[in-house]
C-alpha cells in the first residue's frame, strides 16, 4: 500500500513540474532587457535620460562670454600704436609688474613720437627689471630723439654689452650710435659705429650712406666714396647717396 501511494505520489510531482515549465516559457516569449547590453542605434533608440541622470564624468569648461582682450604687440605691429599705447595702461593697471607691458607701451610711444612718455615708462620698467635689454635699448632711442646724446649713447654700449653679438636689434644700436657720434663731430668714432651697424644688417641703404657722410667728414674720400657707391647699389634713387658721391669723387 505504501509503495503504492508513493508511485502516485511521484506521477503528481512530475505533471507539476511539467506544467510549471510550460508557464515559463509562455512567460519568456517578451524577452526582458539586459541592462549591461547596449543595443545598436539602427536597432533601437532610447529615449533621453532625466536631466538629473545625466552627470558628465567631468566638468564641461565654462563658456567665455566675455570680449576678448586686445592685443597690445599685434596693434603695435599692425601699426596701431596709440591703440596699443591704451591697451599697454590698461594692462598696467591691472598688473603692474607685467614687464611686458612696459615694454610693447615704450616701443609704442617712440614709433609715436611721444619720447617724454617713452622715457617715462622706460624709467619706471626698469625700477621692475633694471637689466630687461628691451627696455634699455628703447630707453636709448627715447633719449637720442629728446637729445639727450651722452645718456643714450650710455644706454645703447650698455645693451650691446648686455646682449653680445645675438641683440634683435643690434644693428639699430650701432646705428644710433652713429648718428651720436656725427652730433658731437666724432667722425672716426661715428665710422667704427656705422660700420658695424652695416655687417649686422647689410641692406639698409640709408645706413651705408650715413657710414659715406661720417667717412667724408673725417676726410676719409676713397672709403667715402665705397660706402656711397654700396647705398646706391642698393638703392639707385637714394639722394643723400648721389650728392655725396658726387662730393667725394670731386676730392679724390
Amino acid at each position: 500500500m505504501n509503495k503504492k501511494y508513493a508511485f502516485f505520489g511521484l506521477v503528481f510531482f512530475v505533471i507539476a513540474a511539467l506544467c510549471s515549465a510550460q508557464e515559463d516559457a509562455s512567460e519568456q516569449t517578451v524577452p526582458a532587457e539586459n541592462p549591461s547590453v547596449v543595443p545598436l542605434a539602427e536597432e533601437r533608440v532610447l529615449p533621453p535620460a532625466p536631466a538629473e541622470v545625466l552627470r558628465p564624468s567631468r566638468p564641461a569648461p565654462a563658456q567665455n562670454t566675455s570680449r576678448q582682450k586686445p592685443d597690445a604687440l599685434k596693434l603695435y605691429s599692425a601699426g596701431r600704436y596709440a591703440e596699443a599705447v591704451t591697451v599697454c595702461e590698461q594692462e598696467i593697471k591691472e598688473k603692474s609688474d607685467n614687464i611686458e607691458s612696459y615694454v610693447v607701451l615704450c616701443w609704442s610711444l617712440v614709433r609715436n613720437r611721444q619720447y617724454s612718455e617713452a622715457e617715462y615708462w622706460a624709467l619706471q620698467g626698469r625700477k621692475i627689471s633694471r637689466y630687461d635689454q628691451r627696455l634699455v635699448e628703447v630707453l636709448g632711442e627715447a633719449k637720442f630723439y629728446l637729445g639727450q646724446n651722452r645718456e643714450a649713447l650710455a644706454l645703447f654700449q650698455e645693451y650691446i654689452s648686455l646682449v653680445g653679438a645675438k641683440g634683435s636689434r643690434l644693428g639699430e644700436a650701432y646705428y644710433f650710435m652713429g648718428e651720436i657720434y656725427i652730433r658731437l663731430a666724432r667722425y672716426n668714432h661715428a665710422d667704427i659705429a656705422f660700420s658695424q651697424a652695416v655687417r649686422t644688417e647689410p641692406l639698409y641703404d640709408y645706413w651705408w650712406t650715413r657710414l659715406g657722410y661720417a667717412r667724408e667728414m673725417a676726410g676719409s674720400f676713397a672709403l667715402s666714396a665705397a660706402a656711397y657707391e654700396k647705398a646706391l647699389e642698393l638703392n639707385a634713387g637714394q639722394a643723400d647717396a648721389l650728392r655725396g658721391r658726387d662730393r667725394v669723387r670731386a676730392r679724390l
